[in-house]
């Protein structure tokens, strides 16, 4: 089986363009609106993807070289990175985000194919394969997109957004501190997913459109409706990342 990625890096590239395409729509006074997450401006959210497409290059440098280049120094320097990418100049931020996003771009196009096997570590200390770097870059661009407040998870691909709740519920897996919560799609594919670790109470099942499951799963507005079936209403879900 290849472990070159296939899917995840167009789905990352167009949701790098989805962003890019949302950041030039902003005014420049539009960038120090707030954005979705608490604390954060949309320049804060702009900042942070173009600081997560570096430490994503890190990681490529890491499974290119063997040499252990990790995310982030630590989470002082990414708090810090973060905070002053977002004082910049509007022409600075955006000229920051494209200049981070085509280097991010050229280290995934040019990895060797044996090199997407190599062992790395995530900013949380997880040890992943090279090959879900992608993937990696594909949440934070199609939901950071979200985030600024302008489009929803209805302009997020059908596919991204199954894979997106896939992606919830095996971090969910072992979890104690979330509900039960049975996601039921109303799409044509029914797909069904578990939320939270098994036994105890009865689940909740929540059940609506795949952009309005993603958009619940990873905490985000949801663009339609949703119905519960159980006990109670909606529950409402933990930080997902």
């Amino acid at each position: 089986m290849s472990t070159v990625p296939g899917a995840t890096l167009d789905w990352a590239a167009k949701g790098t363009a989805a962003f890019e395409a949302t950041v030039d729509w902003l005014t420049d006074s539009g960038l120090t609106k707030p954005s979705s997450l608490l604390g954060w401006s949309r320049a804060h959210v702009i900042a942070h993807v173009a600081r997560n497409a570096d430490a994503l290059v890190n990681l490529l440098t890491w499974a290119r070289t063997g040499v252990e280049t990790p995310m982030y120094a630590d989470a002082g320097q990414r708090a810090h990175e973060i905070e002053a990418g977002a004082r910049q100049s509007a022409d600075a931020l955006r000229a920051d985000l494209l200049t981070a996003d085509a280097r991010l771009a050229g280290e995934l196009a040019g990895l060797p194919d044996a090199c997407w096997s190599a062992t790395v570590r995530t900013a949380r200390g997880r040890a992943v394969p090279a090959f879900e770097v992608p993937w990696m870059r594909v949440r934070e661009v199609w939901v950071h997109t979200v985030d600024l407040n302008v489009t929803t998870f209805d302009d997020v691909p059908r596919e991204v957004c199954a894979a997106l709740i896939d992606d919830v519920a095996a971090a969910f897996r072992t979890r104690r501190d979330s509900a039960r919560v049975v996601l039921r799609s109303e799409d044509s594919d029914s797909r069904v997913w578990s939320l939270g670790a098994p036994g105890g109470a009865e689940p909740v099942t929540v059940s609506g459109d795949l952009s309005s499951l993603a958009a619940y799963a990873t905490g985000r507005p949801v663009p339609g409706p949703l119905h519960s079936r159980g006990p109670g209403s909606v529950p409402k879900l933990p930080a997902w990342l």
